[in-house]
């Protein structure tokens, strides 16, 4: 994120009511930990803060303790494909006589409900882990993964912004330098494939979007899709600036995820419960709308109080602001991402 731009783009009791707005409905979605609703000050280090204040590191245990006390669903996919859901997104598993290959990892303190589900499946070892993106709800078990047996693939950035202090910056959250067994020993820049269990995976590298670590896992004879956080299944979706993420990337990963799709292909999001090519084009439709609506309003002059207030998801609100990111806090993404 070029916060120097977010700076200029935005005052201070900007930002605030529109973080205040998305945190004062999280409850209800039952995603985002209570922490968030006494942390509405946390973006005010949009506006250049360089060090974490003492509170950084105690707001993202705490939301690993409260994102861990989810429960940990298992639906079965296709064959021999299960996605595991609850503390910190969707995870797939593929399971079979060459062992066992997990997408995500959920947050850490979910770390024995998801080994004692891995287990569950079968006596398989573990052989692979794949990384969608840098995010610790999505790689903060690596290195316990790892421990069992695991080789962790994902795209060269992630392993990057893992091995490097890293901060969500609209959150205040700050994260250290991954240890040496939480790092992707495999990376790749473009595409990687992997043959499996009988099945074919296609990874490939989703230009910046949700982040500039995305990345697809195509399950090409099951037919599945995994889309990481560049799809937000039903809702709104966050958008991390501070490393990449940006909302016309987000458009042309939905737009790369409908290429991919035929009527049947079962895509499968960060968060949210399964689509299908159908549910995925319009979601990129709403996502298109808005951004026009910010677009034409920002180009215009409009300042970022002046667009949230002109409410353009209005008419968009109630099919899609009952999850995790309210209304305004979205059109505070799109708006400082254009």
């Amino acid at each position: 994120m070029n916060l120097n731009l977010i700076s200029k783009l935005t005052t201070r009791r900007q930002m605030l009511r529109a973080t205040t707005a998305f945190a004062g409905g999280t409850l209800l979605s039952g995603y985002v930990p209570a922490i968030l609703l006494v942390k509405t000050e946390a973006a005010a280090r949009l506006q250049g803060a360089q060090q974490p204040s003492p509170a950084s590191s105690d707001m993202v245990a705490r939301y690993r303790a409260e994102m861990a006390t989810l429960p940990l669903q298992t639906l079965k996919l296709r064959n021999n494909l299960h996605v595991l859901s609850g503390p910190g997104g969707n995870v797939i598993v593929l399971n079979g006589p060459d062992g066992k290959l997990v997408v995500d990892t959920f947050v850490a303190p979910a770390w024995s409900k998801l080994k004692q589900t891995l287990d569950g499946l079968s006596e398989a070892p573990l052989k692979f882990v794949i990384n969608t993106h840098w995010h610790f709800d999505h790689v903060d078990n690596n290195a316990a993964l790892h421990d069992a047996g695991g080789t962790i693939l994902a795209h060269e950035n992630t392993r990057k912004r893992l091995a490097a202090p890293q901060e969500i910056a609209v959150f205040g959250m700050h994260f250290p330098a991954s240890p040496a067994n939480a790092l992707p020993q495999q990376t790749f820049k473009d595409s990687f494939q992997i043959y499996f269990n009988n099945e074919e995976l296609a990874l490939g590298y989703i230009p910046p979007a949700h982040t500039d670590t995305d990345i697809y896992v195509r399950f090409q004879n099951a037919d599945v899709l995994h889309m990481g956080d560049t799809y937000f299944s039903g809702s709104y979706p966050f958008i991390d600036a501070s490393t990449g993420g940006n909302i016309n990337g987000m458009i042309a990963a939905a737009d790369k995820g409908i290429g991919f799709a035929t009527s049947d292909t079962k895509i499968v999001p960060g968060h949210g419960p399964v689509g299908d090519k159908t549910s995925l084009t319009k979601w990129r439709d709403m996502l298109s709308v808005v951004r026009d609506r910010v677009q034409k309003q920002k180009t215009a002059g409009k300042t970022l109080q002046e667009v949230i207030d002109a409410k353009p998801t209005g008419d968009l609100d109630a099919t899609w602001g009952s999850g995790r990111f309210k209304p305004d806090f979205f059109v505070t993404l799109v708006y400082t991402t254009l």
